[in-house]
């Protein structure tokens, strides 16, 4: 099931780009979007607002990554640090297995998982480039007792 809403920031001066056109694309962006919104220890975010260059082994083509969310945080000595952040299900961050599932299914499932795994690569490339962090949230960061 799609989800697709807006999203209204609070510190609208924290925000990297427009703060009228905050798109999520499902409940766990949402929610992670207003954990960003309303920590003190996030300077300023964005969502969607940066584009990486990827080559995809599918259709071996280059073509544009926007990750999820660029945040600057207060790190560590109060430092700021840069992460650039992607929201996923668990199940997209791991090698499918053959189940009892079609072979359509698997296929598809094998298709998004080495997509991903092409844009994280590229992403954990770009982020070590400039001195970035590169990080994926899962269900079980965003809702930990379901660990």
């Amino acid at each position: 099931m799609a989800y697709k809403t807006k999203y209204k920031p609070q510190n609208r001066n924290k925000y990297l780009g427009n703060p009228d056109n905050i798109i999520c694309r499902s409940l766990w962006e949402r929610k992670f979007c207003k954990y960003l919104d309303t920590n003190k220890n996030i300077l300023r975010w964005g969502s969607e607002e940066l584009a990486i260059p990827y080559y995809s082994t599918i259709d071996k083509k280059t073509h544009k990554y926007y990750p999820d969310f660029i945040v600057e945080k207060l790190g560590k000595n109060n430092e700021v640090e840069t992460v650039i952040v992607e929201v996923k299900p668990f199940k997209q961050t791991q090698k499918p297995k053959i189940k009892s599932k079609t072979n359509r299914t698997y296929i598809k499932e094998c298709m998004t998982y080495e997509i991903n795994i092409s844009k994280w690569k590229s992403a954990k490339k770009f982020c070590k480039q400039n001195g970035w962090k590169f990080l994926i949230v899962t269900e079980k960061d965003l809702f930990p007792s379901t660990k």
